[in-house]
């Protein structure tokens, strides 16, 4: 359960090929086929249907022959916002408790299991205003995964010997999220604001918060179910490749019985502010190493005004990056380093405008003058920038996104289309994030009028704040100061308003491919280039990747800091020059790797060609100031140096890599290397590494062959490169020795965790596939062990976790309590455990699990960025081989139970790594205890 995790309504939902009709013309709401239709992409194909159940749910249908897997999502109109005064985290609670056990199946452990063994996931969130649950499986489980997730809204058991064992596992999940900055400023920004208002709650809930002490807790759960679970404030949403008139029966034969009981969506009735509170300034300490000011304006919800969006139209002028913008300007002086601008903790009536600040050690002390800049830009938007071509501009840029709009993951379409249904018309479930109706002047006026110095919040926050008061529950340091006026400072110059962006695509014409797999355009001694044409996804989209080989990339943690480095500075220095082009939907990202850099370009074939010389001219030519220099390399230490504070799971699973996978250096080394380098080091650094360089390119997409030869060499032939394949050396998967160290990731968390990785013998396609297939075994009995029964804590997961072609499974436990020795301890009563049922298993109780391996394997690329993706890591291996997860799947349908037995019994015969993290343990030098370590085997 993600709690509290934020959806955009802006996903790509739901699209299918489209190889016709190449029109960008603007799509309008009166094109909607028909009353009571979805506004659909010309580049869907998929079909609709909404129905609404006579209980009053709505649901919507989505009919799609090509989906591998089948989704459904329910979102319920109640979050958090609504708790108990009595028992804040009530909401999350319930979220929790509803996979527990229902009438109809109460076994706590069922539903996760079976979704697990018919190759699906799930999983569920608690936002403020609503709560959202999903699911995907394989098609032909879709039914009665349907049916067990029904009896959520219609029959759950809230078991009384489950109810204190979850409330633990809620209080573990607070934990491990109590030193997040994120959750300690949003805590810390409540104390600024009305405290009738829900910005002040708390929302996760611990062992304090829900209990029994003033009414029985499980008594709470069933009034809280009762007085916000019903069919009214309920939207559904499935998606199979079943047709419609089947996926309508299968709704109203499950989802009838879920009570009508008259409900409507709550609503907020405390204002966010109260007459004083602002203006004022807020100064919060963090954990992490950065520093960030936050300009807050309080405003009315934008969200009746979706289809004009007057706040997209604001938040692009603040936010811009380019030229003459305020990030331009505070870049150039070194106080920031990144800027945004948006909406947010939207609840129906209020809102808040959010321009956020990342700064640099010079610009938090500065704050005074980036204010007076920021309404310096403000103004001058108000007087010159409310220009009905921009918002065309806008609406153009929204329209060919929406146009070419990419299919996604069924379980994210569906999940995201649950919650747009909860808030827009019908028509526009799909349409709301793209629809830009016309420019409402007066509208975008009465928002800049509410971004004043009088009614603004100002939140500065960083690790050096002292502050005054502390919050209840994270424990934050805060400091709030009314104002009756600002300070007066001087602004910045050069500020201006973007211009027209000259790199809006003109050619959108989608050419036509017979399906292929890649292939080899140019084999030179230096330059391998790769191309597969494609018109499956219906968009002239191009992704291009361009590997930038070097020797000595990574020889040393001091090479690999200077790749790091040149990698920053390059994107660093292209930031303000490339940014009109990614509003244009033509993005470039340069990044570091073991072998050395890539050159990562995604966007519509026009124009993409210029960028790409663009960026070779200033890896070749620019200007490596010491600005830029110190600006990037303050970024790249900041992350390092914020590294400790990381939710444990994720230094356990950063430390596994490190460990294992070559060439590579340990973040600590990376970070010390880093300290001593300047800008002279990295100008001697970029002769060094383009002298001496092989060059592998890929381009995916909507191109003909001709013209990708033609683009990828001109790009390999300004680089010059002289090294051949053969001097690189290749990536590899380092084998675990018979007696190996015991790994202490650098921690600043206060969480117990041990991650124990069990690696194969080799790293051959068979033990791939019996690995694959125990991973798919062992994860829902030891989630149910070690979290639902023995509660150890919040993160407790095993499965399959490759490592390049290398086969493992992690086992991984997050404790806020348990020592590391009692996970051991219990992690080997386990594993004793599942001797037990692996010595059992049989081939029918195996085939189900073989079976969703090898579905998985074989789910088609959903996007063009996932297609380029898998085909450029194929690139990584030694052997080359384009249909690798085919191969793959045709072994694991081979494995038997004998297998499996054999596989994981030399699995227990060999030690595992293992990594453990607690308060105080000494950090290990990961990459001394492991430069020992050989290569895995191929077979």
């Amino acid at each position: 359960m993600l709690h509290g995790l934020l959806i955009s309504l802006a996903l790509g939902l739901g699209i299918a090929p489209a190889l016709a009709d190449t029109s960008t013309d603007p799509i309008t709401p009166s094109e909607a086929p028909q009353a009571g239709s979805i506004i659909q992409s010309p580049n869907d194909h998929r079909a609709y249907r909404a129905v609404t159940l006579d209980n009053g749910l709505e649901a919507l249908l989505i009919s799609d022959p090509q989906a591998d897997k089948a989704a459904a999502a329910m979102d319920v109109s109640v979050g958090s916002d609504y708790d108990p005064k009595d028992m804040p985290g009530l909401a999350h609670f319930l979220e929790h408790m509803l996979f527990l056990g229902t009438q109809g199946y109460p076994d706590p452990d069922g539903y996760q299991r079976f979704i697990n063994q018919n190759g699906g996931s799930h999983n569920a969130f608690t936002a403020d205003q609503d709560t959202n649950f999903f699911f995907d499986v394989d098609p032909g489980a879709f039914p009665e995964a349907l049916d067990r997730f029904a009896q959520f809204f219609i029959s759950p058991q809230f078991n009384p010997a489950y109810v204190d064992r979850e409330r633990h596992a809620v209080n573990s999940e607070y934990q491990a999220r109590r030193d997040d900055d994120s959750r300690r400023l949003a805590e810390a920004l409540g104390k600024a604001f009305n405290p009738a208002h829900p910005v002040n709650h708390f929302s996760v809930g611990n062992l304090d918060t829900l209990n029994s002490d003033k009414r029985p807790l499980r008594q709470a759960l069933i009034d809280f179910y009762q007085a916000h679970y019903g069919a009214n404030v309920m939207h559904l949403v499935l998606l199979s490749p079943e047709p419609l008139d089947v996926m309508a029966d299968q709704v109203e034969a499950r989802f009838s019985a879920i009570p009508d009981r008259g409900l409507s969506r709550p609503t907020i009735d405390q204002p966010l502010t109260t007459p004083g509170e602002l203006p004022a300034a807020m100064r919060v300490k963090t954990h992490e190493a950065r520093q960030r000011v936050e300009f807050l304006f309080p405003i009315p919800d934008p969200i009746e005004d979706y289809a004009t969006k007057p706040d997209d139209y604001l938040a692009n002028l603040l936010g811009h990056e380019g030229e003459g913008s305020l990030l331009a300007a505070l870049r150039k002086a070194g106080w920031a380093d990144a800027l945004s601008a948006g909406t947010r903790n939207a609840d129906g009536s209020h809102a808040l405008f959010d321009v956020s600040i990342s700064l640099t050690e010079a610009g938090a002390k500065q704050i005074d003058r980036i204010q007076a800049s920021l309404f310096d830009q403000i103004a001058r938007i108000r007087q010159h920038g409310l220009n009905a071509w921009r918002y065309d501009e806008q609406a153009r840029l929204a329209q060919q996104g929406f146009r070419f709009q990419q299919r996604s993951e069924p379980i994210d379409a569906v999940s995201g289309m649950a919650m747009s249904l909860a808030y827009y018309p019908l028509t526009d479930v799909q349409y709301a994030p793209y629809r830009m109706d016309g420019f409402d002047a007066d509208a975008v006026d009465e928002l800049l009028s509410r971004l004043t110095p009088n009614n603004l919040l100002r939140v500065y926050s960083g690790p050096e704040v002292d502050g005054e008061r502390r919050t209840r529950y994270f424990d934050t340091p805060y400091t709030l100061t009314r104002l009756s006026q600002w300070p007066a400072a001087q602004t910045l110059s050069g500020l201006a308003l973007p211009e027209p962006n000259p790199y809006i695509a003109q050619d959108l014409s989608l050419e036509t491919f017979d399906e292929a797999p890649p292939r080899q355009l140019v084999d030179a001694p230096s330059v391998e280039i790769w191309h597969q044409a494609d018109s499956h996804f219906g968009a002239p989209r191009v992704e291009w990747r361009f590997s930038l080989q070097n020797p000595d990339a990574s020889k040393d943690a001091r090479h690999a800091a200077l790749t790091e480095l040149l990698a920053g500075w390059l994107n660093d220095g292209l930031n303000e020059r490339f940014y009109p082009a990614a509003l244009a939907g033509q993005d470039f990202s340069a990044y570091a790797h073991g072998r050395g850099i890539t050159l990562a370009f995604s966007g519509w074939r026009d124009h993409q060609s210029r960028l790409m010389q663009t960026v070779v001219e200033q890896l070749e030519q620019g200007e490596i100031t010491d600005a830029s220099v110190a600006r990037v390399k303050q970024g790249l230490i900041r992350s390092w140096q914020n590294a400790p504070q990381d939710a444990v799971y994720q230094q356990m699973q950063r430390t596994l890599g490190e460990a294992l996978i070559r060439p590579q250096a340990s973040t600590p080394n990376l970070l010390a290397a880093m300290r001593t380098l300047d800008a002279n080091d990295l100008r001697t650094y970029r002769h060094q590494f383009l002298s001496q360089l092989f060059v592998q390119a890929m381009a995916v997409g909507n191109l003909d062959a001709e013209r990708a030869r033609r683009e990828g060499l001109q790009v390999a032939n300004a680089l010059a490169p002289a090294l051949h394949a053969d001097d690189i050396e290749p990536l590899a998967v380092a084998a675990v020795p018979e007696t190996p160290p015991r790994l202490h990731p650098e921690t600043a968390r206060d969480d117990f965790a041990v991650l124990r990785y069990l690696q194969g013998g080799d790293r051959s396609l068979a033990s791939q596939a019996r690995l694959a297939i125990i991973g798919q075994l062992i994860g829902p009995p030891f989630f149910a062990k070690l979290r639902t029964d023995e509660q150890l804590g919040y993160i407790v997961n095993a499965g399959y976790a490759p490592l390049l072609d290398g086969p493992g499974l992690a086992l991984l436990v997050q404790s806020p309590s348990a020592s590391t020795r009692k996970i051991d301890e219990r992690m080997d009563a386990f594993l004793k455990t599942f001797d037990q049922r692996i010595a059992s298993l049989g081939d029918e109780e195996l085939a189900p699990y073989r079976q969703a391996v090898r579905r998985e394997l074989l789910t088609r690329d959903q996007s063009l960025g996932e297609r380029a993706g898998r085909l450029w890591q194929a690139l990584a291996y030694t052997d080359v081989d384009f249909q690798r997860r085919q191969h793959l799947a045709a072994q694991v349908a081979k494995v038997t139970a004998a297998d499996v037995k054999r596989a994981w019994q030399a699995l227990r015969e060999r030690a595992p790594l293992s990594i453990s993290a607690a308060p105080g343990a000494t950090p290990s030098d990961i990459d001394a205890l492991t430069s020992g370590f050989g290569q895995l085997p191929a077979q």
